[in-house]
């Protein structure tokens, strides 16, 4: 079961009558990945029969951080916390810590303050797609336009860092670091129409999630640029769709939400039940490219990672 703190206005169920409680504390749902992300963590709970008390920082860490006070208050026995910011959320794990309450970090870890962190490696996810798309421009190489995610964000740096490396390794392919479009299409699609003046010469986009890289790939077809390739992360369905599609778009790595937060919530069970669990537990990705793709389209918002 779910509820939001402070009310259910907005149309949450009641608690329910489960023995374990809860308390997600989100960085915020304005994605279609955080959205599923939270749907993945209510069916978990509703399964093991817990109440999921439910709160959206939207995107503010001082929010968060009284989000997690109020959830604190209610009760809760488990806490797991998407944070807007690993370094700012410091208080809130404080005070659960202080209150003997177990943290569960998904998505984004924290440096401290959490029992366990359920994620994906952002590093692999990156050289899954730099290896595709180096293996794509062979051995005349090219030039690469690289559309980055948040600024300082773990995620931006390690999808960065993994994909250089799989460049960098080919030994013949030029990285332009673009500007921070912070995940959302629309900034990609300024950013791109930009970056297309500038790097006319370019041979590949790729982006830090499939959103960005849609975004561009929208600016590279407006501009009859059908010879630039594209790749992203996150296995978004439209993108999984348009590299099944044959298009100029070639790759992205799996990040299914829902899975991530299912899993998320059958840690915070497991360590209600005094089982031990790893400090990091990786979620797995794989590589979704034009000899794979037919096998992941659906109609989910992600494609589903094999169980």
């Amino acid at each position: 079961m779910s509820t939001t703190p402070g009310g259910s206005g907005n149309g949450e169920r009641p608690p329910g009558d489960g023995s374990l409680s809860i308390g997600f504390s989100q960085a915020t749902q304005q994605s279609p990945f955080y959205v599923q992300l939270r749907e993945g963590a209510e069916a978990a709970a509703e399964d093991a029969g817990a109440d999921l008390y439910f709160a959206d920082a939207g995107g503010d860490v001082g929010k968060q951080n009284n989000d997690i006070q109020d959830l604190i208050t209610r009760g809760i026995d488990v806490l797991l916390v998407n944070p807007v910011d690993p370094q700012g959320v410091q208080p809130g794990l404080a005070a659960a810590q202080a209150a003997g309450i177990d943290v569960v970090t998904l998505d984004r870890p924290v440096p401290e303050g959490a029992t366990a962190h359920v994620g994906r490696d952002n590093v692999e996810m990156g050289r899954l797609v730099g290896e595709r798309v180096a293996a794509e421009l062979g051995a005349d190489g090219g030039k690469v336009v690289e559309i980055r995610g948040d600024a300082g964000g773990a995620v931006a740096r390690d999808r960065s860092a993994g994909f250089h490396e799989a460049i960098e390794a080919a030994g013949n392919i030029k990285i332009v670091e673009g500007p921070y479009c912070n995940y959302i299409r629309s900034e990609a699609v300024t950013a791109m129409q930009d970056l297309i003046q500038t790097n006319a010469d370019v041979d590949v986009v790729y982006a830090h999630n499939d959103d960005m890289a849609l975004g561009a790939l929208q600016v590279l077809r407006e501009n009859g640029r059908d010879d630039v390739l594209v790749a992203g992360v996150d296995g978004l369905m439209e993108a999984v769709d348009a590299i099944a599609g044959d298009t100029s778009y070639i790759a992205t790595a799996l990040n299914d939400p829902i899975a991530l937060g299912e899993r998320a919530v059958r840690t915070a069970v497991d360590i209600s039940e005094g089982t031990d669990v790893e400090a990091t537990i990786d979620a797995g990705t794989a590589l979704v490219d034009r000899d794979n793709a037919a096998g992941f389209t659906g109609d989910t918002t992600f494609a589903r990672a094999a169980e």
